[in-house]
């Protein structure tokens, strides 16, 4: 046999025996975009957060944080997409769909979904990753109202905020804490904005307002009349911090509003707080966390909720479990708050 057919067989050989190799090489990197390894870093994946209508601070946030997110991917080569709805009711819900993988959501709506209670159907299995910017907020009327006190709101027009926000599960232990049934108010829906017009031409009695402070629809009111701040009863007030894990103290200082001359002892009647379901993969939560805390100050420098991403109040505890990734980061990082570990752990009984 000459050289010459030797050496092609030799060649063809080598190539068989490449091919098989070179299949598994191809299918193995298919297997790791699936489950693992480089191919979850190469594979972009799609994500929806949910946030609020135009002009609250939900939507704002929202944004803020999807910009800096789709900057910042990580290890993961996602790609967020900020969604408007109609707030936290409808975030909660869509979570547990799988409509969406994130959500903004007042901490108090929250706390009441997962429990089942309230206004809720169903026990919902939400779970936190960031505790963002304090609600607080306050009943106001006119000066000239003779409400005087919380007991003073039975039997009177009252706003709430918008039609299925979920205001009432903050709102209604409120007033009735301080012996006001919740039956006896002549309830009304509006915006913020809204709810001002109806106390300046009379249509409502007093409106419950609020946010980050100063909050803007408040200081539209003591623009426009003057403004008396319904006090709370501090009995009444402590014994809500002691029943509701998302109820915290807040003071407003004397200043903040024209009008108001002494310190206000008010209430965050629940934060604002970034969640997801409780079988999201722990894994994405986990890089979610941290590119929100390494890049905060860039969240910050688009909205001021963003300071809120701090030491002290990140992974506060507002009635609602932290996700086993966002838990994870903050141990790692040292402001996990192992004290408050058995009170999550009680709460989930």
């Amino acid at each position: 046999m000459s050289k010459t057919p030797r050496r092609l067989w030799c060649i063809v050989f080598a190539v068989l025996l490449a091919a098989p190799l070179t299949g598994c090489s191809n299918n193995g990197g298919g297997t790791g975009g699936a489950g693992g390894g480089t191919g979850v870093a190469a594979r972009k994946q799609f994500l929806s957060m949910g946030t609020a209508p135009v002009g609250g601070a939900f939507q704002v946030v929202g944004q803020a944080i999807a910009e800096v997110l789709n900057n910042h991917v990580g290890t993961i080569n996602w790609k967020l997409q900020s969604k408007g709805t109609k707030g936290s009711q409808q975030n909660i819900r869509q979570l547990q769909q799988g409509e969406l993988q994130l959500a903004l959501s007042n901490a108090a709506i929250t706390y009441f979904a997962v429990r089942g209670e309230a206004s809720w159907d169903k026990k919902y299995d939400m779970q936190a990753i960031v505790t963002l910017a304090p609600n607080v907020a306050m009943f106001i009327t006119k000066s000239d109202s003779g409400i005087n006190t919380m007991a003073d709101l039975s039997r009177k027009t009252v706003t709430v905020g918008p039609a299925g926000a979920g205001f009432d599960m903050f709102v209604k232990p409120l007033v009735e804490e301080h012996g006001v049934a919740w039956d006896s108010l002549n309830l009304r829906n509006a915006t913020q904005s809204g709810a001002v017009d109806m106390l300046a031409d009379g249509s409502a009695n007093a409106a419950f307002l609020g946010g980050a402070v100063p909050t803007a629809s408040i200081t539209q009111a003591t623009s426009t009349f003057d403004v008396h701040f319904v006090p709370l009863d501090e009995s009444s007030r402590q014994s809500l911090i002691e029943k509701y894990p998302f109820f915290h103290e807040a003071t407003i200082p004397a200043g903040t509003y024209k009008g108001l001359d002494q310190d206000f002892q008010g209430l965050n009647v629940g934060s604002m707080h970034l969640i997801t379901s409780a079988d999201q993969d722990e894994e994405l939560i986990y890089e979610v966390t941290k590119a929100i805390w390494e890049n905060r100050a860039e969240i910050a420098a688009k909205h001021p909720a963003g300071k809120a991403i701090n030491e002290k109040n990140a992974a506060r505890y507002t009635g609602t479990d932290f996700h086993t990734g966002a838990k994870r980061f903050y141990q790692e990082i040292g402001i996990w708050p192992e004290a408050e570990e058995s009170i999550v752990l009680e709460s989930a009984e």
